[in-house]
């Protein structure tokens, strides 16, 4: 049930505002730990998604990630100009190519999910599983209300 108070202008744009904030910092944090190790956020961001699902096509990495697939392929290209990702034809469907991470990529990921991990830990501290549940759950319905909105 949601409270009268959070049905409020106020409350509501208090909520994005926080919100917005709270991703801001979080995205400050994550981008100067990737660029330290010479990334950028969205191929940091992918070498962590290959790292659970190597031999995923680019059309599957551009839905999974959110993106075109123009700029998935730039940002694969990028990536295999640096040694960190080869296209290997798939036995599922010949026609595709899977994208799969070198071992240098590996270590790169490793150290990534690593320190997100360390990060997720530090920022949620002091907060409830029940709490993060719930936060959860008004996230998920924000993203179906953009979603539906667009």
């Amino acid at each position: 049930m949601v409270s009268i108070y959070m049905q409020t202008p106020a409350a509501r744009a208090s909520f994005i505002e926080e919100l917005t904030k709270v991703n801001r910092k979080l995205r400050t944090l994550f981008d100067a730990r990737v660029k330290s190790q010479g990334l950028t956020h969205s191929r940091a961001r992918l070498l962590m998604y290959l790292a659970k699902n190597e031999g995923a096509t680019q059309v599957e990495l551009a839905a999974a990630m959110e993106m075109e697939q123009p700029s998935m392929v730039t940002l694969i290209d990028g990536l295999e100009k640096k040694g960190f990702v080869t296209r290997q034809p798939l036995e599922r469907d010949r026609r595709a190519n899977g994208i799969f991470l070198t071992a240098k990529a590996r270590k790169e990921a490793d150290d990534i999910i690593a320190y997100a991990n360390h990060l997720r830990e530090q920022v949620l501290t002091g907060i409830e599983k029940s709490e993060l549940e719930l936060a959860t759950k008004v996230l998920r319905q924000v993203g179906r209300n953009i979603d539906t909105s667009a």
